[in-house]
């Protein structure tokens, strides 16, 4: 626990200080940890003879990440992040498919549906980090989007761990429960109405609308992330966090929310 603790508040102490003072150095830590979770998910699906291009998935994910990010300044931009985006995705998906011709007909499409599987779960959901960069007052809107998905799991651990009795997902996460769901919602809630009313001066009605969508978006993050590592047959996805497990383990609420934050508050608060 010391050390699961003493991990967090570095990361987020980094994740802080780059979003207020540097957000170019944001969009690299962003990149960083989605790269090593493409590895952990790369190494985890070989357990099933399923070979994965890595070695381009994590070039095109730098591509994807900080490409979106610059483009997202639109005093230097020369296409729209979205452009960025698409085009970036496009080139990371040819990479992968001819990366893998080498090899021959034997298995080419089971590893080549692992490559693609990794670009649409970890790049592709990422980059809405830097989509989300990208509007005004972008640095509230992604810390708004972290702030409600952490709450949600400090709020979902906690009250089941405390008064957890009713298994949510039995089959795929024994641990979780109905009244631990109830608290992250209850959290989640809470945290994004302090800030959407008070960072980004919306109506506490869409603090609600986007806490009650993260939250419930997010749970099935974890859950989807509880499944892969069943069918694959392993406990975390690596140990490179002490503590915490891989870097998959801690971005799995966060990876699946991103897409959803995104789309809630280019919605609902003006200047996404």
């Amino acid at each position: 626990m010391p050390a699961a603790i003493g991990v967090g508040v570095g990361l987020g102490a980094l994740l802080l200080l780059s979003l207020w003072k540097f957000q170019l150095g944001f969009a690299v830590f962003v990149a960083v940890a989605l790269a090593q979770g493409a590895v952990e998910i790369g190494q985890a699906l070989r357990r099933l003879q399923m070979h994965a291009a890595v070695v381009p998935i994590v070039a095109g994910t730098f591509l994807i990440v900080v490409g979106s990010y610059f483009a997202g300044q639109r005093d230097v931009a020369p296409a729209s992040s979205t452009s960025i985006l698409l085009g970036a995705m496009g080139l990371t998906v040819l990479a992968a498919l001819i990366w893998r011709m080498p090899g021959g007909q034997e298995g080419y499409v089971k590893d080549v549906a692992a490559s693609l599987f990794i670009i649409a779960y970890v790049p592709l959901l990422g980059a809405f980090v830097s989509l989300m960069l990208a509007g005004e007052n972008g640095s509230l809107r992604v810390l708004t989007f972290i702030a409600v998905v952490v709450a949600s799991d400090v709020g979902g651990y906690a009250v089941g761990v405390l008064v957890g009795r009713h298994p949510m997902a039995p089959r795929i996460s024994p641990k979780k429960s109905w009244e631990g769901f109830a608290g992250s919602m209850v959290l989640g809630c809470v945290v994004a109405v302090l800030m959407v009313t008070l960072t980004l001066d919306a109506p506490l009605w869409v603090g609600l609308v986007v806490g009650a969508t993260l939250v419930g978006i997010g749970v099935c993050g974890d859950l989807i992330e509880s499944l892969i590592k069943r069918d694959v047959g392993i406990k975390d996805m690596s140990s490179i966090l002490p503590g915490h497990g891989g870097v998959m383990d801690r971005l799995d609420s966060l990876l699946v929310a991103a897409p959803v934050a995104w789309l809630a508050m280019y919605l609902l608060i003006p200047g996404g």
